[in-house]
């Protein structure tokens, strides 16, 4: 059987939902938290190229419930584009993410794409939970600094503050990352006056072709009291996405 192991997410930009290859166990003697950091970064940027189709689950501070479709790319560790699919009010609307903090966001009702400005990247992404900023395909190990604040129960625990140049939202993060295979598992998001903003968490682990992915994530705003999870479908790794899919024009298609 199996042993599962947990998986880092999307993310922040994240850290959204990525998949790792497997890499040996090390002993906790000796790594720094940037040594950590670095190691996460090798894990869940493995795959050349990946694509999950995702079922989405909204729940509103009341409970009430919203579902949708939608299809995530990436290519290499800068490159992501995500698209709904369904319902069909929300079909079509995209979001890309390039190289250097460059983000668009394509609305099908207005037939426009726009780039997203610095100072809205804090909003939330066709509704979800979800930060446009969360949504961005980026390195944890380029943007933050670490600090290796516990080790216990074969878990690292991090704190992450942003680097000088590092624009973002966040006044810091804390992240839980699995000792013997650096994968975050639990991320916590501090705003900029040190309040717990949001929690995302990851589950259902499985591996495929080498690598370990969540075939479940959760992000709770936990200001707002309101929750988006996703559920992976269907998984690719490798496939040779075109770099054509990465592109303004593509995000209308």
């Amino acid at each position: 059987m199996k042993k599962p192991f947990f998986i880092s997410m999307l993310c922040t930009g994240l850290l959204l939902i990525l998949p790792g290859l497997v890499l040996p166990a090390i002993a906790a003697g000796g790594l720094t938290a940037g040594e950590i950091m670095e190691r996460i970064d090798r894990t869940v940027s493995a795959p050349r190229d990946q694509e999950f189709h995702v079922k989405l689950v909204i729940t509103d501070a009341k409970g009430n419930e919203s579902h949708r479709e939608m299809v995530m790319m990436q290519k290499g560790t800068d490159r992501r584009l995500v698209k709904f699919t369904a319902p069909p009010e929300q079909r079509g609307i995209a979001f890309l993410s390039l190289p250097g903090g460059l983000t668009y966001l394509y609305l099908p009702a207005y037939k426009q794409t726009r780039r997203i400005a610095s100072h809205v990247r804090n909003q939330k992404f066709a509704g979800t939970d979800f930060s446009y900023e969360d949504m961005e395909a980026r390195k944890y190990s380029a943007d933050w600094n670490a600090k290796l604040l516990a080790e216990e129960e074969g878990l690292y625990r991090l704190e992450l503050t942003p680097k000088e140049k590092t624009v973002t939202d966040y006044g810091r993060l804390i992240v839980e990352v699995r000792a013997d295979i650096f994968f975050p598992v639990k991320i916590e998001f501090f705003d900029k006056a040190n309040r717990p903003r949001k929690v995302m968490t990851q589950d259902k682990l499985e591996q495929i072709n080498g690598y370990w992915i969540a075939r479940e994530a959760e992000m709770k705003d936990l200001q707002a009291g309101t929750s988006s999870k996703m559920f992976f479908t269907e998984v690719k790794f490798d496939s040779g996405l075109s770099d054509d899919i990465f592109t303004e024009r593509y995000l209308s298609r």
